[in-house]
């Protein structure tokens, strides 16, 4: 039973891995919804946001750093500067509805911005191209 936390600890960068790609499979999702209309259109419509607009590059940035993110590609500048979109979206976008981010939606900004940040501290986990790189 003592090597219970020993065994638990050694699983962590795997276990980081894990939560890079589920969150990085996410976020992807955030993307693909602004720019193909996958797995639903963008509402209240369902459609997609134009390409040459504020939305449109952050739909860029979710599909490309996403996609980076979830093969553990280049992972500490690509999820520092995903965390600072995420600063922006959070300030800009969901701070002037009110203070609380549960009364105005930017939990999901608010938890990818400080899960990037950790990422571009922390290096992408065992099972990423960037370990096989020896990064």
């Amino acid at each position: 039973m003592s090597n219970v936390p020993s065994l638990w600890s050694s699983w962590a960068p795997r276990i980081r891995s894990l939560l890079r790609i589920a969150a990085a499979f996410m976020f992807l999702l955030h993307g693909t919804t602004k720019l193909l209309a996958f797995p639903s259109g963008v509402p209240p419509l369902g459609g997609t946001v134009k390409l040459a607009s504020q939305a449109g590059l952050a739909g860029v940035l979710e599909v490309v750093g996403g996609a980076l993110l979830v093969l553990g590609l280049f992972t500490r500048p690509v999820a520092f500067l995903l965390a600072g979109e995420m600063a922006v979206a959070y300030f800009q976008v969901h701070v002037p509805k009110g203070f609380w981010p549960t009364m105005n939606g930017g939990e999901l900004a608010a938890l990818f911005c400080f899960i990037w940040l950790y990422f571009s501290a922390a290096g992408a986990g065992s099972w990423s191209l960037d370990a096989g790189r020896g990064r």
